[in-house]
Order: structure tokens, then sequence, then C-alpha cells
């Protein structure tokens, strides 16, 4: 049996953490950060989708605006793997945010997702922000 998966990344946004958190937590913020579909919100226990229900999950812990996990799985995921755990970290930093993803207890494909989270993310993040 193999181990799950677990990876960190992170980038730098010129933004403020409480920009960038209630943009994630917002359905029509994360749409406009991403450019794609998304329903989100910032309470606990709520349920989120991202890239038009390609990535779904509930919120598990939410401090705004310092971080958040969630309870994460995306449609590649089979009905036996269990829910992956998202933890995202902004910390303030010269210049903007440090963001910092942790995501564990992938299954053994969930490599793929570090590439996404650059891809997906922080790349239309950045574009997102520097237009603000």
């Amino acid at each position: 049996m193999t181990s799950p998966v677990k990876f960190k990344v992170e980038t730098i946004i010129s933004a403020t953490p409480k920009q960038i958190f209630d943009a994630w937590h917002s359905s029509q913020g994360h749409e406009a950060m991403t450019g794609a579909p998304a329903q989100a919100s910032p309470e606990t226990g709520a349920t989120f989708s991202a890239w038009d229900g390609y990535a779904s999950g509930v919120n598990v812990q939410v401090e705004r605006p310092k971080y958040f996990v969630q309870k994460w799985r995306t449609t590649q995921f089979t009905s036996d793997e269990p829910d992956s755990l998202l933890r995202v970290e902004l910390h303030r930093h010269e210049g903007g945010t440090r963001v910092v993803i942790t995501h564990e207890n992938l299954p053994e494909h969930g490599n793929q997702y570090k590439q996404g989270w650059e891809d997906h993310y922080f790349e239309p993040m950045n574009a997102y922000f520097s237009q603000k």
C-alpha cells in the first residue's frame, strides 16, 4: 500500500491577506480571481466548488484572513479515495502576501495537483491582483 501524497507550494501575490481571503471565499471573487465558475463561502462547515465543479469540498477551519483548511477533492478522485486536506496560509510579506498551500492525504495520483496550484491559482491570481 502506498502512502498518501503530501506537498507544499508557495508564492508571493501583490495583495493583502484580506483581499486574497475575501476573493477566495466569495463565489464572484473566486471566479474573477481564477477565471472559472465557483461557489464559495467563508463559513466553517460551508461547501465549496471551483473550476465549474472540478474541485469541491467543505471548509473545516477558517480564520479570516490568516488561513483556512478544507476537505478537498476533484472529479478525478475515485469513490473509495478519501477527501484530501488543504491548508492555505496567508502571511503578510513585503510587496503583498506569501500564500502557502499545504496539500495532504492525496491519492497516489495527487502529485499532479502541485502544478495545478501553480497554473490554475498562482498564475491567474497574480494577473488578477496586479490589475487591482
